[in-house]
């Protein structure tokens, strides 16, 4: 009985690796073109078959009888190809081991066929049961407990064929349980994953178009542009993600005015993306709509607070530049300090901070007021840039972004975005972005 054993098992092993690569590939999907089910189920049948004439050719003889894990494909075809594909497996499987004779030779041709058959029936009703692992086992075993009465029945003398069942039952329906058993968690598993991968290509593509939307909200400073005329303007957004909670914002308050935001949410990902967006929404309509700019931000904080079931909060440094007066008037609610390039030397614009938005209700924000001359320049940004680590967790830091300034008076907005992200990636040396990187910048001309 040991040496039938190792002879089933051996083969039940080739079965089911072969099966573990037809359940992990393509292969059935690109034969069928069409979504016609007839297709399917002879394919299944077919391959079904091939499994139950494997398992003939590598049976165990005994006594005129083949003792093997054929029936495994006419099930496993019925399971997958309804009973169209079970009954195909069985008689391609049943017609091989008739060719090959023996006692047993027709009693597992009817056997074979009805296996496939009724695994097909059952699984065409009850699929999602028979999907199952401890249901598979039942029923397999159960399918095996009919091949043998079906042996019982047909070969003469019954006593011959009482003794094969005698010594082939308990390893005929063991391993060809436990066989079908593990075909089925294959299956299952190669399922789960193919959902899982169609539906992060799914989302992979949602996101791109939420990439492509946050983006769109972001204003593109070209030649016509408000305040090109008057300042140089340049700005970058690198998100740590696919979608992420930084933004900037450049708009007209009126026609003598010019806002600057740039902005910070707490978190990452589309929750903090669909934040920003609201954020970004009201501070441009309650920056538009209430001329005093401390007041204007009170009112986006209410307005926020209100909106924030997610309980997320928004760092903000706001600034507006009086065209005319050459003022820069501004608030920064618990944002970094700006760099001030002012006669070719940089610091910091250093102040105290408010409170963040959407944080608390009815909290004050104080602005301050700043000359903002010819060739003045501010720099504006997230903790993304100075929070950028290398692999040894190393943080970039203020004074290494304060000292991407030296000898840049001359330089262009531009031009400074682009050393401070060359420093900031020299810096980091490949690792990993870990935060979004936001930057606006902009010279008086």
């Amino acid at each position: 009985m040991s040496a039938m054993f190792s002879k089933m098992i051996g083969t039940l092993a080739v079965i089911l690796i072969i099966s573990a690569i037809f359940g992990t590939s393509d292969i059935i999907s690109k034969l069928i073109k069409n979504k016609k089910r007839w297709k399917y189920s002879l394919i299944t049948g077919i391959l079904g078959g091939a499994f139950g004439i494997y398992g003939n050719i590598s049976g165990f003889n005994l006594n005129g009888a083949v003792i093997s894990v054929r029936d495994i494909g006419p099930m496993l075809a019925g399971f997958t190809g309804g009973p169209l594909g079970g009954l195909i497996a069985g008689a391609i499987a049943g017609a091989h081991r008739l060719s090959m004779g023996g006692i047993t030779a027709q009693a597992c041709v009817v056997a074979t066929c009805c296996i496939g058959l009724i695994c097909g029936v059952l699984s065409h009703k009850w699929h999602k049961v028979i999907a199952k692992p401890h249901f598979a086992l039942l029923l397999s075993a159960c399918m095996e407990a009919f091949h043998l009465c079906i042996v019982l029945i047909m070969v003469k003398p019954f006593a011959t064929a009482l003794e094969i069942v005698r010594q082939i039952a308990l390893p005929f329906i063991v391993v060809n349980a436990l066989g079908f058993m593990i075909m089925i968690a294959i299956i299952n598993y190669t399922e789960r994953q193919r959902q899982l991968a169609v539906e992060r290509s799914r989302l992979q593509s949602e996101l791109e178009v939420a990439t492509t939307i946050q983006h769109s909200l972001l204003p593109r400073i070209t030649e016509d542009y408000p305040g090109v005329k008057e300042l140089d303007i340049s700005a970058s957004m690198e998100a740590a993600k696919e979608v992420g909670g930084d933004f900037y914002d450049i708009f007209y308050v009126d026609s003598t005015h010019l806002a600057f935001v740039i902005g910070d949410v707490s978190g990452k990902g589309v929750p903090a993306a669909l934040f920003m967006a609201t954020a970004k929404i009201t501070l441009q309509n309650c920056i538009r709509d209430i001329p005093d700019l401390s007041e204007a931000l009170a009112s986006a904080n209410n307005v926020l607070c209100q909106r924030n079931e997610a309980e997320m909060f928004v760092t903000l440094w706001v600034g507006i530049y009086d065209l005319t007066q050459e003022t820069l008037t501004f608030v920064s609610a618990g944002h970094n300090p700006p760099v001030l390039l002012h006669n070719g030397t940089a610091s910091y614009l250093q102040v105290k901070n408010s409170f963040v938005l959407a944080g608390m209700e009815n909290m004050k924000y104080t602005k301050h007021c700043i000359p903002f001359a010819q060739g003045d320049v501010l720099y504006l940004y997230t903790d993304g840039v100075t929070e950028a680590d290398d692999k040894g967790n190393r943080a970039f830091g203020e004074e290494r972004l304060l000292d991407c300034f030296a000898g840049k008076g001359d330089s262009s907005p531009a031009e400074i975005i682009a050393h401070v992200r060359e420093s900031v990636e020299a810096f980091i040396k490949g690792n990993r972005q870990f935060d979004d990187m936001t930057m606006l910048c902009f010279k008086r001309k």
